[in-house]
């Protein structure tokens, strides 16, 4: 039986318990999701609007008591669980705003087709699994929610066991915006419970935010099924500096890169590749900055960095930064997990790292930064690039051409020139490589899960109405 609760990284209380689903239990409710997507298909893109801009006006009424549910959920700070709640409902508005434009027909050259019409219509496909993380509970599901719903398809959430409430509370909002009763549903299953979840014929696609392996499941399972997915896996993101760089801005910015969401992203930067000409000086300032960062009660708006959302998770940090300075890495700051209650983890830099550590090539998921060194552009990009990954990824340098260059050069899906790596809803966001395929947000993410139906209109037919269409 799957541990399905809510316990406080804080504190390590668990404060609530559910009962995973019955296979009957599931069962209905992929039924009630099928049924709400013949409805949903055939209502109007204006109406499915009206219903996502009531989801974000309730977002928004209910922040407050949202961001605290994440927080005990997860431990990242309120703050940053307020601005997450924030950041969702605008996410809402955007699709809301708009998917007519995403959506209409687009024109094709019917001349050279030999056709008297012809264009790309989008449709949705059905009901879409959302296999999502515990890390941003509310935004990674919204990011692909939003879209769906808007575009007609409906949503099944599997989300983390660690995190019921917010997955609960996110389909009361839709249901109470006006959606129809299982547009958007939520599953308290396990992990095991996804295979048998996509080889029903009722489900059509899947997205997973997630772990590599993770990842490689629900591909192997879809692939077999011959059904769409779309993967955001794992992160080791390069941080890169230049000598023509703002070295105090970048320090800055590399300890909010690092540390955002208690180090817990798969964009936060971790490897932080700088030039030996302005190695020493940016190294002081950033372990300075990761110092004075302030770890504690996530509630506390002075806070921070909270506690990592697991007791495991915070073992396997220290359990790399251990394996690194065993190696003979030097801890520039942090290193040791505090005592007490919490699974706490204070902000690290790691330096003089070799190929022999794990940190070398493995994702650190909390607040901790590696530092490595190089000696010229070309080992600077030799180094970013040297890893399965490439999910997101940041360069810092004021010389234009070293500004196109890194622009081409990083094998990324996300490349942030003098900027930290996010995600907004204009932008299309996703990786290559280990990092997953497919792309959420922006247009690119509604129509990933649409039927991109070509029509081909001849002579003697009624006009079929190309770019009237918005469905």
């Amino acid at each position: 039986m799957p541990h399905i609760a809510t316990t406080n990284p804080a504190t390590g209380q668990v404060l609530k318990t559910y009962e995973a689903m019955s296979t009957e239990q599931l069962d209905g409710a992929i039924e009630r999701t099928d049924l709400a997507y013949r409805q949903l298909r055939d209502t109007t893109v204006d109406q499915r609007a009206r219903w996502m801009n009531a989801a974000a006006d309730l977002l928004d009424a209910e922040r407050d008591e949202i961001a605290r549910i994440m927080t005990t959920e997860m431990g990242k700070t309120y703050v940053a669980a307020q601005a997450e709640v924030t950041k969702c409902a605008t996410a809402a508005r955007f699709y809301a705003d708009r998917a007519p434009a995403f959506l209409a027909d687009e024109p094709a050259d019917a001349a050279a087709v030999k056709a008297v019409q012809a264009f790309i219509r989008y449709q949705p496909i059905g009901v879409v699994l959302a296999v999502m993380p515990w890390n941003f509970p509310l935004w990674q599901v919204m990011r692909f929610a939003a879209p769906a719903l808007m575009a007609g398809n409906t949503g099944l959430l599997k989300h983390a066991s660690n995190v019921p409430q917010t997955a609960l509370l996110l389909e009361d909002v839709f249901r109470r915006a006006g959606f129809p009763e299982g547009a958007f549903t939520t599953v308290l299953v396990g992990s095991e419970a996804v295979e048998r979840i996509l080889a029903d014929p009722r489900v059509r696609a899947a997205t997973l935010t997630g772990s590599e392996p993770a990842g490689r499941s629900i591909a192997q399972i879809a692939g077999r099924e011959l059904k769409k997915t779309v993967l955001e896996l794992g992160g080791s993101d390069p941080f890169v500096v230049m000598p023509s760089a703002d070295l105090d801005r970048a320090a800055e910015v590399a300890t909010t890169a690092r540390c955002q969401n208690n180090g817990q992203s798969c964009i936060a930067a971790k490897r932080f590749i700088v030039h030996t000409d302005v190695f020493d000086a940016f190294a002081e300032k950033f372990a300075a900055n990761m110092a004075a960062l302030r770890v504690g009660d996530p509630m506390d708006p002075n806070t921070d960095v909270g506690p990592l959302a697991s007791e495991r998770g915070r073992d396997e940090v220290h359990a790399q930064v251990r394996d690194a300075a065993d190696n003979g890495a030097t801890v520039l700051c942090g290193g040791e997990p505090p005592t007490g209650d919490g699974w706490y983890y204070p902000p690290t830099v790691v330096t003089d790292l070799t190929p022999q550590m794990r940190m070398w090539s493995e994702e650190v998921f909390g607040p901790v930064a590696g530092l490595f060194r190089v000696s010229s552009y070309e080992e600077a990009i030799e180094v970013a690039n040297g890893t399965s990954f490439g999910l997101g990824s940041n360069a810092w340098t004021r010389d234009p051409a070293e500004q196109e260059r890194f622009a081409t050069d990083l094998d990324a899906g996300n490349v942030f020139i003098n900027g930290m790596t996010t995600s907004y809803p204009e932008l299309p966001f996703g990786g290559v490589k280990n990092s997953g395929y497919g792309r959420e947000l922006s247009a690119l993410g509604m129509r990933e899960f649409c039927n991109t139906k070509t029509v081909w209109v001849g002579e003697g037919a009624a006009s079929a109405g190309a770019g009237a269409h918005a469905e």
